[in-house]
């Protein structure tokens, strides 16, 4: 099952879960402006797939290089798939105007072959949300464990 957790313009969660969707309250702010580039973070929930699936993070950023320079498959709206694993794994990565790079989902191609149409939807919004993170919004979401920077420009956080 899928789920996805969108954060809102008006200090709002909306998760994801299947096809319904919920609302929650943050009370958190969602800011512009932040020059940041080549972050890229992954989820909570891709870090436990990821750890199943034995991808490390230094795999991780070798593969986010790749999709920097065109080498995965563009969903457009900023989802980006990526083949990981010698080829036994699809990644989604969120990376609407390149600020952050986010992966976002994982999973194995003998698993299902694609996502569905409606994820595609979803993970563009989700796209959208993550381009207008301030970065006090990051720190608030690493240091609640939701997501974690993997690695940074060149630099890996290994």
């Amino acid at each position: 099952m899928l789920a996805l957790q969108l954060f809102g313009w008006n200090d709002d969660v909306l998760t994801l879960t299947g096809k319904e969707l919920h609302t929650v309250g943050l009370g958190a702010t969602i800011g512009h402006g932040d020059n940041v580039t080549g972050r890229t973070f992954k989820t909570a929930w891709f870090a436990k797939a990821a750890r199943k699936a034995h991808i490390t993070d230094k795999e991780l950023c070798e593969a986010i290089k790749e999709v920097m320079v065109g080498q995965a498959d563009d969903l457009g709206g900023g989802v980006f798939k990526k083949r990981l694993n010698n080829n036994m794994h699809r990644s989604i990565i969120l990376a609407k105007g390149s600020r952050y790079w986010i992966y976002q989902y994982l999973f194995a191609k003998s698993d299902r072959e694609n996502i569905d149409d409606d994820e595609l939807v979803e993970f563009r919004k989700l796209a959208k949300v993550y381009e207008k993170l301030s970065t006090g919004k990051v720190k608030e979401l690493m240091d609640d464990g939701e997501l974690t920077e993997i690695c940074n420009g060149n630099k890996t956080k290994v």
